[in-house]
């Protein structure tokens, strides 16, 4: 049976010619080459496997060459090109810095400097993951790459160029390697396929290539994985099977939902994905990207930009001209959000499943915003049933849970005392009849009720529709909600509220939302006569706010006993 070699090692590039998507470096080695301007030191930076390595053996052979061709490429053909080629060439040294990056290592390498060439020109020292030398080994190498004897040249690679001491990178020509383009790597991985007599549709062929991330050496690896798979015809579908792809019709047909309004199909969607043994935040994250590639597919002059095939490109176009970007905006948002709040979520798949559900609600009527001022964090109601009922005698200020959007709401006692955020109770106004269904949040001042209106309302009443407001704030308000809920609202007369405030900035960023919160409570209170005032007040020093340090210092003071017991046991606040 024949050595097997894999397609990395058996089609890696010869000739700066067959170096696949380095082409303008590739062409200023050779100028460098042809007009006999060598550094002294080079280091090749970029991603693994875009060709560094490659491309400093290459040049190594080049520069030893007796007879390079007129394009400034070897000619294969001499004596140190063959020793090359055979892999006995004394005048190239390779050294794994990963894994010899001791000051010994190093040490070797200068003792070896000072010997010339036996035939060719040069003594090439390449350096593969320079960055993983050790401090002394750097400060051992330093003297010898400033001023390295004429026939020597080091050549350094690295994949993390920011490792490397400063004192290294001013000592060398610096050539950055870029990330390979999709077309360059399923060009090749073509051409592979050609050689080794392999059928490969070119889907199949972009999404290896889109796996590899930009590194050539990774689309070959897994062009043999594939290969093996699909014993010699490389198709989508064993693609897709090999490599445990989430195709892309899972998010083709996952927008169709949310563009219908269908919460329902989204959430077995999901469970699909699931049970095939996908992680819900790669689902939600790959969403995330497949409405930005929408969003980039709208228009045929950014359609390029997709890293996909032309059938996929056509696909992602016909279903962008169904998407307003209305739609894809705050698709984007939702997942984003959805993605960040994974990660800490207790009930991981619940938060996905709401993103679903907020997502298939984006085209649909915006029922708990009708006025559309500003945003809403509710989700509104799935099915007719759902819709609100009004109960009588009973002032309601809810902020429903996320599972209420596909549980039924349970029934609610007229005298129950709700729980919000932070712990608040909401209690119903024995003096006034209003629906349970609030006002809505508003974020600017909303026009006064056509009718006037004169219901008689406690203070008690007022701080509940105060608390009511600082909920229905959008999330970007959270800092002023936060600071809502420790203000105390008073009523002096009959129909003027009062807040104290302590702080002259909040005060200022309070007082923008005073028409606005104004009308609310006028709203809520069912009252037109209603008028808001803040009042900045100053804290003296006895009744200012105190810390938990100065609290436990007062304790003491007023209370020997404990000072003596807490001294004896010794007891002390962190």
């Amino acid at each position: 049976m024949e050595n097997y070699i894999v397609s990395a090692r058996k089609y890696r590039p010869q000739t700066f010619e067959s170096v696949v998507g380095q082409q303008i470096l590739t062409q200023t080695l050779k100028n460098a080459i042809a007009s006999g301007k060598l550094a002294h030191a080079y280091l090749f930076c970029g991603p693994r496997g875009v060709g560094k390595t490659t491309c400093a053996r290459i040049f190594a052979k080049t520069i030893n060459c007796f007879n390079p061709t007129e394009d400034g490429e070897a000619c294969n053909e001499c004596e140190s090109c063959k020793a090359f080629n055979e892999n006995r060439s004394m005048n190239i040294f390779e050294l794994d810095a990963a894994s010899n990056n001791s000051i010994n290592d190093i040490r070797s390498i200068v003792e070896r400097v000072n010997i010339p060439p036996q035939i060719g020109r040069y003594k090439v020292f390449i350096i593969d993951e320079v960055h993983m030398l050790s401090q002394a080994a750097f400060n051992a190498f330093l003297k010898t790459l400033e001023e390295p004897p004429a026939h020597v040249i080091f050549i350094m690679a690295t994949t993390e160029k920011h490792k490397v001491i400063p004192t290294i990178l001013s000592r060398c020509q610096i050539y950055d390697f870029q990330r390979m383009d999709l077309s360059d790597i399923v060009n090749h991985l073509r051409y592979v396929a050609k050689e080794e007599g392999i059928q490969a549709e070119n889907e199949a062929l972009s999404l290896i290539a889109q796996k590899a991330d930009g590194g050539m050496r990774d689309a070959l690896s897994i062009f043999d994985q594939v290969c093996n798979y699909s014993q010699g015809h490389v198709t989508y579908q064993k693609v897709i099977e090999d490599l445990n792809i989430l195709d892309y019709d899972y998010y083709f047909r996952a927008t169709e939902d949310f563009l219908a309004g269908k919460y329902k199909e989204s959430l077995l969607l999901l469970n699909e994905v699931i049970d095939r043994g996908f992680n819900p935040q790669q689902y939600i994250g790959g969403l995330a990207s497949h409405f930005r590639d929408l969003l980039v597919a709208r228009d045929s002059v950014t359609l390029p930009l997709l890293e996909v095939g032309e059938e996929i490109q056509q696909r992602y176009h016909e279903q962008a001209k169904r998407c307003n970007p209305r739609f894809l905006y705050k698709a984007i948002k939702i997942c984003s959000e959805c993605d960040a709040e994974y990660r800490t979520s207790r009930n991981k798949r619940l938060t996905v499943e709401l993103a679903l559900i907020q997502l298939s609600q984006i085209e649909q009527p915006d029922l708990d915003n009708p006025s559309g001022l500003g945003p809403t964090t509710r989700l509104k109601p799935l099915t007719p049933s759902e819709q609100p009922t009004t109960q009588p005698h009973a002032q309601t200020e809810q902020r429903p849970a996320p599972t209420q959007s596909f549980l039924q709401p349970a029934p609610q006692h007229p005298h129950t005392t709700n729980t919000v955020a932070r712990t608040v109770s909401i209690k119903r106004s024995k003096n006034t009849t209003t629906s349970s269904t609030p006002a809505e949040p508003p974020t600017k001042a909303q026009p006064a009720p056509s009718e006037e209106l004169n219901n008689s309302f406690s203070e008690e009443d007022v701080r509940d529709q105060w608390i009511g407001y600082s909920l229905r704030l959008p999330q970007e308000e959270s800092a002023m909600q936060s600071r809502m809920a420790l203000m105390q609202p008073k009523l002096v007369g009959q129909h003027n509220v009062e807040v104290c405030i302590g702080n002259e900035l909040v005060l200022k960023d309070i007082s923008r939302l005073k028409p606005s919160i104004e009308q609310y409570l006028r709203t809520g209170l069912k009252n037109s006569h209603i008028t808001l005032s803040f009042q900045l007040v100053k804290y003296d020093e006895n009744n200012k706010p105190r810390s938990r340090q100065e609290l436990y210092k007062s304790v003491l003071e007023e209370n020997p006993d404990i000072k003596n017991l807490c001294k004896e046991l010794s007891l002390t606040l962190y």
